[in-house]
């Protein structure tokens, strides 16, 4: 399994932050991986589902990812899912009384034959989440709020 998490800190509620981040739809605006997200069903809530197509490693992949856990201004969680590749990514919100701490952990769990040339791809996801960071912090800059 690979895990990323980073941490983001923000001069913005946290209701703004929560509100923002736990629309999954946003991923373009500040994950650079990824390509398109669209809701396929639900009110963002649990049992939501999304379709996330993301560029990676030179080609594009798709998951169908499902919110697990939506607590406001607390936690917000999905599940992505494709053939080849488990993801679960979890937010975390904290007010810190001059803004919003996010903590961002992502872990991906590779599936079959993909499993062998994990370790490959260890590089390749560290320089992903230091860019999800570089574009979260910079999204949510931008917010009211």
């Amino acid at each position: 399994m690979i895990t990323i998490e980073r941490v983001v800190t923000v001069d913005k509620s946290v209701e703004s932050v929560f509100g923002y981040l736990s629309d999954f739809e946003t991923t373009t605006e500040w994950d650079p991986g990824t390509v398109t997200t669209v809701k396929v069903a639900g009110d963002g809530g649990p049992g939501t589902t999304y379709r996330n197509t993301s560029s990676f490693a030179g080609r594009e992949t798709e998951l169908e990812y499902v919110v697990q856990q939506r607590e406001a201004n607390q936690v917000f969680q999905l599940r992505g899912e494709n053939k080849t590749v488990s993801a679960l990514d979890t937010m975390t919100f904290r007010s810190t009384g001059e803004g919003t701490e996010v903590t961002y952990r992502a872990e991906f769990e590779f599936k079959g034959v993909t499993r062998l040339i994990e370790p490959l791809f260890k590089s390749q996801f560290k320089k992903l989440g230091d860019e999800a960071e570089e574009g979260m912090r910079t999204a949510l800059q931008k917010l009211e709020g």
